[in-house]
């Protein structure tokens, strides 16, 4: 992916759990569907800014597997915004060399909506500005424990990149079975700002304290007077590799947490 900042101090993978969209149609006295609706538009501001600030892969947490259990009204409204959205939005994200890709399960999702995601996919497929990924139907323990399966059947799956950062807004501190394995060394993030009230300006406040962030991976840093004895803090573990690979690696992120 290319962007235009490169820099080891700029995340390059950032997940994001997009929550308030209901209280804020609430406190406005409207529908939780108008806060939905709202929220729609800001991914649209979120996706134009991210590659300016450096981000290649941007993962956005749409619907749960546990999501199911919302009022069938809600749930059909979700649903057909998702598949409006796809089909409003193809053409810029095309233009703009967005490649598009859905995670989560794709069993339960009706037929309309399914064709409108491989649609989505194969038009942007090769995209090189950015990666943007939407979790629907989507569970972490459900995908670690599909993906364990099928590498037990020696089935091999792209393994799923590291997040840098992982921020949820609304004021919310929990990770909501979002990206566990992947969020292993993530910087954690957690804004009292309602989804359809969150900024491309709020993004990148949060990229900048991100470069302040002394990201140690479990290591340290050795100075001329540092010596064997003083080494007590390194981290030494059997590192297992990530889902959908047969080699083991180093995590590239490390975590802390921040109320916003």
């Amino acid at each position: 992916m290319k962007s235009s900042l490169r820099s080891l101090d700029h995340p390059t993978h950032v997940a994001i759990i997009m929550d308030g969209n209901g209280r804020w149609a609430q406190r406005r006295g409207l529908p939780r569907v108008a806060g939905h609706k709202a929220g729609a538009a800001t991914v649209r501001q979120i996706v134009r800014a991210a590659p300016d600030l450096g981000i290649d892969v941007l993962t956005l947490f749409a619907f749960s597997c546990d999501n199911w259990q919302r009022p069938r009204r809600e749930v059909d409204a979700l649903m057909r915004l998702l598949e409006r959205y796809l089909q409003q939005e193809l053409p810029e994200l095309r233009s703009s060399k967005v490649e598009l890709e859905v995670i989560g399960r794709r069993d339960r999702l009706e037929p309309r909506l399914l064709k409108a995601v491989e649609t989505a996919e194969a038009a942007t497929a090769g995209g090189n500005r950015l990666r943007l990924r939407l979790a629907v139907d989507y569970s972490a323990r459900y995908e670690i424990a599909r993906r364990l399966e099928a590498n037990a059947t020696a089935r091999r799956r792209v393994a799923s990149p590291d997040v840098d950062v992982l921020i949820r807004t609304s004021g919310e501190q929990r990770l909501s079975d979002f990206l566990l394995w992947e969020s292993a060394y993530a910087e954690l993030f957690f804004t009292a700002t309602l989804w359809p009230d969150f900024s491309a300006s709020e993004l990148r406040s949060i990229v900048g304290d991100f470069a302040g962030r002394d990201r140690r991976f479990g290591r340290i840093v050795e100075t001329p007077s540092s010596s064997l004895g003083e080494r007590k803090d390194q981290t030494t573990a059997a590192w297992l590799p990530p889902i959908g690979t047969d080699h083991a690696v180093l995590p590239t992120a490390a975590t802390h947490s921040r109320t916003r």
